[in-house]
């Protein structure tokens, strides 16, 4: 995968139609709702799901669940009105704004009474602010784990092992140069994603490296440069009572 993206054939369904019927059977009191936009995008695949971020008035809210609707996988983010900010928060702290760009860059599909609105001007307003600076205390803790990563790549002879120390060494990687770029960071498939808006030469280098070991430890270790070098001797991490 190159970071222009490959368009994969689209089924024949509606996402914003099904993810609309669903809402009003599921959740008729509802007060706003969203579809992410990812099974909107061209990088929807056949099996693509339905992200659905619900706004509702009280208790069980929050809570996550996952279903079968139509022939979609759906994933439901039911959230209360007094909740979401607490989450959004909780994403901005990890660097993962899973659910502000659910509903930024999705669609509305249901706002009773204008808080939909209000809630998708929040989370566009918190994704163009950026996620909060690293402190030097976690810039030394990811310096230290890839440059442990990278001595037991240089010393292995394993092909399993190899294969899968190659695999954290790029995610390792990527998740350095995109907090050295005040970027957000994401999980499986978004990692990438966030690296190719970041930094689109890298994240396609170590895509290209992901079976030469050596061709990664090069581009490993030229990200560590950009945040101060190999760092292991010395390093000290105390624990918390």
């Amino acid at each position: 995968m190159r970071c222009d993206g490959d368009r994969a054939k689209m089924p024949d369904m509606d996402p914003e139609a099904d993810a609309r019927a669903l809402v009003i059977d599921r959740f008729p009191a509802a007060r706003a709702a969203f579809l992410g936009g990812g099974v909107l995008s061209a990088r929807r695949t056949p099996t693509s799901d339905l992200d659905i971020v619900v706004l509702v008035d009280g208790p069980p809210a929050p809570y996550r669940e996952s279903q079968l609707w139509r022939g979609w996988p759906v994933e439901l983010f039911v959230q209360q009105a007094s909740t979401i900010e607490a989450w959004f928060a909780k994403d901005v702290a990890r660097r993962r704004p899973t659910l502000a760009r659910m509903c930024a860059d999705g669609v509305v599909l249901i706002d009773a009474d204008g808080i939909g609105a209000a809630v998708r001007d929040q989370a566009g307003a918190l994704l163009a602010a950026g996620p909060p600076a690293a402190e030097p205390a976690e810039l030394d803790s990811r310096r230290y784990s890839l440059t442990d990563l990278l001595d037991d790549l240089a010393g292995s002879t394993d092909p399993g092992e190899t294969a899968v120390i190659c695999w954290y060494v790029i995610t390792g990687s990527a998740e350095l140069a995109l907090v050295l770029a005040g970027a957000w960071l994401g999980g499986g498939k978004w990692l990438l994603r966030e690296l190719c808006a970041a930094d689109p030469r890298l994240a396609d280098e170590l895509i290209t490296a992901r079976d030469d070991p050596a061709g990664l430890a090069a581009l490993a270790e030229d990200v560590l440069a950009r945040a101060g070098g190999r760092l292991w001797a010395g390093y000290r991490q105390d624990g918390k009572l």
